[in-house]
């Protein structure tokens, strides 16, 4: 633990460092991104900006901790203290997920055959709410993002991929936390479901959550970002990617 991160600052990454190495190409080290810094504040949406395979994804999944850094530190404030992502242990990871950092991602991942409305009860039964008590925030979310309630009890498989994707976006919303990761939400809804998502982040921010996101459709991204860290800045100096 450590308490070295700008005082209104819900996350905070300083000299960040991504390699991967190729094993199948005689363990080639490939240089992904250099010396990531910046700060996602309270109450502010902090969107990525960069094409395609300028290292968002790549930040993004070093902040959830699907990726280890190779260097630097990943600050996160948790539990009353601050927890650096980067060198943590697994189950500290885990406790920051369940506790502190949502995540919404393109794709759903749900146990097969799970009813809908217990794929987003599920972080909040977790977080100790009352089965009832959860399904019923599941069910509002659920009707709020258009998904009818006679899907309710059917696993989200059956779905189609907009539908699962409202389905994801109501269980990352369904507890509130301190940060939340929105990696391309939008991807897949039509503009009046883009629009409530745009609504239910904005609530988010100005109740104090501080959002990381990548947005590649250019209303969402305009109508929510509070500040966009240009990814480029931080690629790998052409000499290294040679080498």
């Amino acid at each position: 633990m450590t308490d070295d991160m700008p005082h209104d600052a819900a996350l905070s990454l300083d000299g960040v460092d991504k390699d991967f190495t190729l094993h199948l190409q005689g363990s080639q080290v490939l240089p992904v991104v250099r010396d990531v810094a910046f700060d996602v504040p309270r109450g502010r949406c902090v969107v990525l900006g960069g094409e395609s395979g300028a290292g968002k994804s790549t930040i993004m999944k070093m902040v959830f901790g699907s990726y280890g850094a190779s260097r630097g530190r990943i600050l996160l404030r948790h539990g009353g203290s601050v927890l650096d992502l980067a060198t943590a242990a697994p189950r500290d990871v885990i406790a920051a997920r369940r506790d502190t950092m949502g995540y919404v991602s393109q794709f759903l991942r749900a146990v097969p055959r799970v009813a809908a409305v217990d794929v987003v009860a599920e972080p909040l039964v977790e977080r100790g709410t009352a089965r009832g008590q959860a399904r019923e925030r599941a069910g509002e979310l659920l009707a709020r993002l258009s998904i009818p309630e006679r899907l309710w009890g059917l696993p989200p498989a059956t779905f189609s991929g907009g539908e699962q994707q409202r389905v994801n976006i109501a269980r990352g919303f369904a507890i509130e936390r301190p940060l939340m990761l929105l990696d391309e939400p939008t991807a897949s809804l039509d503009a009046r479901n883009r629009g409530v998502v745009i609504e239910m982040i904005r609530e988010r921010l100005d109740a104090g959550t501080g959002m990381l996101a990548i947005f590649h459709d250019a209303d969402v991204r305009e109508a929510v970002a509070d500040d966009i860290v240009d990814v480029r800045r931080f690629a790998p100096a052409r000499e290294e990617v040679a080498a």
